[in-house]
């Protein structure tokens, strides 16, 4: 393996970070996140136009760049550095490779152009805080009662008198659910007795489809609670390819080991922005007459950080050419990133305690990570479950 970057991958991430350092500040990023979509649409149309972002995981015949995982984490990694709010995660990182994997040719061909463009958002919609699991990163997402069990809850499907489906239920934690003009909404048909989970496309106009933007912890990552209250849909992918829900659950497993990749990027670019906005307090932060970073204990501090940083850079990057790894390095750079963001709050002294200060997003975007996509000791735990460290002798006989 050649973990070198290319030339055209550096000059990528070197315009990303010009952009989003001339356009999203802290300051920006606070007034963009309290805007109707959680985002600047503004800077989302030149990030399309210019480097082609959205489209970074669509196929070149669908008009996108076509680039590789390692790709798509680098320019997370800057996207984390400035904690950007977008629907990149959402549409690139979650919806795109399901439609990629499941979708007709007729669905992938009338979706792919517009997600690559920037012009159509989209977002996974999975029943309750059941993300992780759905994706298979801190459990295997079993047909079962991640998605509603077929039992009452969740969200269900029966089919419709005009030949469609119908949805009926509710998702509460949709990344981007509010603003997105397509949901790619997680449902259970069949009944208890043949129950079987499908994927469905649900446009942003479809009757009986509520939506409400969420209050949550970081707002950054913006969250929507979805109703569907007899919602007419669209099966993801022909009904002769998913007479069973495998391959559904094995696309959806695929896009999580790539989206923990990715997510490990994100969070050690968020780090590694957190460490050097301490580095640069510290450094002219005076007390006694000198540089509190001067002090002994406090170089210790950051470099204990700083170690841990770029081990959780090593991770990810390894990830983002393994994606097999991504539970592994998602959990280290969720620790690092939170690691981080608490001991900046600490280094600020008394204004970093202060609720509006800048080093709270850090800490808020780690919180928020570790609660949809962790926590990193389950994680850390299903990784090592898949990798047999705990099965006993006479089970690996048996196997």
């Amino acid at each position: 393996m050649d973990a070198a970057f290319t030339a055209e991958q550096d000059e990528m991430r070197r315009t990303l970070r010009e952009i989003l350092g001339k356009r999203c500040g802290p300051d920006e990023v606070k007034t963009a996140v309290r805007t109707a979509a959680g985002h600047d649409r503004e800077l989302w149309q030149q990030l399309a136009l210019q480097l082609g972002l959205p489209g970074t995981a669509v196929a070149e015949e669908y008009g996108g760049v076509g680039c590789t995982p390692a790709d798509l984490a680098l320019a997370c990694e800057e996207t984390g550095r400035a904690l950007l709010p977008s629907p990149l995660l959402a549409t690139a990182v979650l919806a795109v490779p399901l439609i990629t994997a499941l979708g007709t040719a007729a669905q992938r061909s009338a979706l792919l152009p517009p997600l690559a463009a920037g012009g159509l958002t989209a977002a996974l919609a999975v029943p309750g805080p059941a993300l992780s699991t759905a994706l298979a990163l801190t459990g295997e997402n079993t047909p079962g009662e991640w998605a509603g069990g077929g039992r009452a809850g969740g969200v269900q499907a029966r089919p419709g008198q005009d030949g469609g489906w119908r949805l009926y239920g509710e998702a509460a934690q949709v990344l981007d659910g509010h603003s997105a003009s397509l949901l790619l909404v997680a449902a259970h048909t069949g009944g208890f007795a043949r129950s079987r989970t499908l994927l469905f496309l649900v446009r942003e106009d479809a009757p009986g489809l509520v939506r409400a933007r969420q209050a949550t912890l970081d707002e950054t990552r913006p969250q929507a609670r979805i109703q569907l209250r007899d919602t007419p849909a669209e099966l993801l992918g022909a009904e002769a390819d998913n007479a069973t829900d495998e391959a559904v659950l094995a696309a959806l497993a695929a896009t999580g080991r790539t989206a923990a990749a990715v997510l490990a990027a994100e969070a050690v670019g968020a780090a590694g922005a957190a460490l050097a906005r301490t580095v640069e307090y510290v450094c002219r932060r005076e007390q006694f007459g000198r540089p509190i970073g001067s002090f002994q204990a406090v170089k210790h501090r950051l470099a204990d950080l700083y170690v841990q940083v770029q081990a959780a850079r090593s991770a990810a990057y390894y990830a983002a050419w393994d994606p097999r790894q991504g539970g592994l390095a998602l959990a280290q750079a969720l620790e690092a990133l939170r690691i981080t963001a608490g001991e900046a709050i600490q280094l600020h002294g008394g204004i970093g305690f202060t609720w509006e200060h800048d080093a709270h997003l850090y800490f808020k975007r780690a919180a928020a990570d570790e609660l949809l996509f962790g926590p990193v000791h389950r994680l850390r735990a299903h990784a090592a479950h898949r990798a047999g460290l705990f099965t006993t002798p006479q089970e690996k006989v048996a196997v």
